[in-house]
């Protein structure tokens, strides 16, 4: 969702791969930051440069990379999978609540299974979550309350020692300063890409993502929280269920 932290991200990655042998093109809405080595193209839906509009003249340019701030319909989907087929290297964002949701995502605006399946590489789903003030981070004992909602009991969490930020003047007494990315990363397998194949849903896609050690944003969160990094309440407020 907006404000998880996309665009960072995919400024990082392309990042690593900026080099003066690249060449790398991105379409944005708008552009967040002037990356230099990048050719950066802004979309104006008022002069009709468009995102599909842009892709396709993109293609033109033979690029090394493309980034697409963000797949909205089925036309710049196509143009963004017709890139990758060619042998380029597509970034892009979808808004969906995590790391499986977004093969239904692509499958609702129109694309094809087996294009799904011939072009995906990976998919990363991101919250971010704040983290706990160090000035002011002390222990607690969370209630059984805040466990249940995290589907967990006090016996589940023996000898954990959990934290929280008391609020201090450097932290304007939130217990909080600044913020840590959580991450659920799903890579394409074989078994993985049969099932997008066979329209499987959302949970089966989940559960053999997990099966092959696929860590959720849930999971990333309870790490955080073991870490001293996060706390319970941010965890539930920024992840799903698993329930």
């Amino acid at each position: 969702p907006t404000g998880s932290g996309k665009t960072t991200s995919l400024y990082a990655a392309l990042n690593e791969l900026n080099d003066i042998e690249t060449k790398i093109l991105t379409a944005e809405d708008p552009v967040e930051y002037d990356i230099e080595g990048l050719i950066q193209c802004q979309v104006n839906v008022d002069q009709e440069l468009t995102f599909a509009r842009l892709l396709r003249s993109f293609l033109r340019q033979d690029p090394d990379i493309i980034l697409v701030g963000e797949v909205r319909d089925l036309e710049t989907a196509q143009i963004a999978i017709q890139a990758a087929l060619t042998g380029h290297l597509v970034f892009t964002t979808l808004h969906t609540n995590d790391a499986p949701s977004s093969i239904a995502r692509l499958l609702d605006l129109g694309v094809e299974s087996f294009l799904l399946t011939a072009t995906l590489e990976a998919i990363v789903a991101q919250r971010l979550a704040r983290r706990i003030c160090t000035n002011c981070k002390e222990e607690f004992i969370p209630s059984e309350e805040q466990l249940m909602e995290l589907a967990m009991r006090p016996q589940d969490v023996g000898g954990r020692t959990f934290f929280r930020g008391r609020g201090c003047e450097r932290c304007n007494k939130s217990g909080y300063k600044g913020r840590l990315a959580l991450f659920e990363i799903m890579v394409m397998t074989d078994p993985l890409r049969e099932l997008i194949m066979s329209q499987a849903s959302t949970s089966v896609l989940g559960h053999e993502c997990r099966r092959h050690g696929m860590r959720t944003l849930r999971e990333c969160g309870l790490l955080s929280i073991y870490d001293g990094q996060t706390t319970i309440d941010e965890v539930v407020r920024e992840t799903l269920s698993e329930e």
